[in-house]
């Protein structure tokens, strides 16, 4: 057992959609000082001021929600960006946090870790056992480096250093920009975006047949904490629901949340991805976690945060 009560707790990346969830999380832990790194102050991929930071503000205990992350459509027009940026922003942050002598490091890591043609539910086993997804392949390769770092301080200096794998997530502070979203975000703002302007159908990329599962990034932030407290083993573990949508069934249910009665047409020329992502979080579950919210409630609730607090309402008027 971790506590974290009274703990100097650092969450790099905590303007983040995941970050700022942690920090929410965190904040019901009694005596928990949570540690600000602003984005203006340090930049992350530079390894010799991160290092001086962490000496300097001496955290006990550090989630690493820090990333560089977009949707298909980034990945595929900025591969480098996203290869370099996060294999430097996991560089510096491990190595100083291992440097400032922390009690326990969380990183967080993505299930586009797992081949593409991984057995369904993915178990943590699958991680490097076949070929990467190849549109957000340069993403995943640097996640799978900072799940293997981690590693690699546990094995050389016995550091309490974890990985979490999350499925898709969505929440409060998502990035609704459509050429850089993922799918669930860019979802709501283009049905939001289609009641507004009275359209009558919204395209979706590829078939709409590929299944994804999706969290609620409190529920993610609730895992977490959970995991800091309980778990320490090397090797990724898998943070999901257990419950899987279509494309198609994503978007009608957007639709219902939106309250918009348009049609869906289908972009074939675009690619769908892996046919069918789903976690294996049985590891978790049997250590005494479950997710607490279902999908058309989050739904709701990301919609009304995104879009203003009366947003469901208003759009079903």
């Amino acid at each position: 057992m971790t506590t974290l009560a009274g703990k100097r707790i650092w969450v790099a990346g905590h303007n983040g959609m995941v970050g700022s969830a942690v920090e929410r999380r965190l904040a019901l832990e009694p005596g928990v000082q949570i540690l600000h790194a602003p984005r203006a102050e340090l930049d992350l991929r530079d390894g010799k001021a991160t290092r001086a930071w962490a000496l300097a503000n001496r955290p006990e205990i550090v989630v690493v929600a820090a990333a560089k992350v977009g949707g298909i459509l980034a990945n595929s027009q900025r591969p480098v960006d996203f290869l370099e940026d996060n294999l430097l922003i996991e560089l510096s942050t491990i190595r100083a946090a291992a440097d400032a002598g922390v009690e326990k490091l969380l990183f967080l890591g993505s299930s586009c870790i797992y081949p593409k043609m991984a057995p369904q539910p993915m178990p943590e086993s699958a991680l490097l056992t076949g070929l990467l997804e190849p549109t957000n392949q340069w993403y995943a390769v640097a996640k799978i480096a900072g799940i293997m770092l981690c590693d690699a301080f546990r094995e050389q200096y016995g550091l309490n250093f974890i990985s979490a794998m999350p499925t898709n997530l969505y929440g409060p502070n998502d990035n609704y920009d459509l050429n850089s979203s993922h799918v669930l975000p860019a979802t709501l703002r283009k049905i939001h975006e289609a009641k507004l302007s009275c359209q009558r159908d919204v395209t979706i990329w590829g078939t709409g047949s590929p299944l994804r599962e999706f969290m609620h990034v409190d529920d993610l932030a609730d895992a977490l904490i959970f995991l800091l407290q309980t778990y320490s083993e090397p090797g990724p573990i898998n943070a999901g629901t257990a419950e899987e949508v279509t494309i198609l069934e994503l978007h009608k249910l957007a639709a219902k949340v939106a309250g918009w009665d348009g049609a869906f047409v289908f972009d074939a020329t675009k690619p769908d991805g892996t046919p069918r992502k789903l976690m294996d979080s049985t590891r978790l579950a049997a250590l005494g976690w479950r997710p607490k919210i279902t999908l058309e409630d989050g739904l709701r609730r990301t919609y009304e945060a995104a879009f203003g607090p009366h947003a469901w309402q208003e759009a079903r008027a």
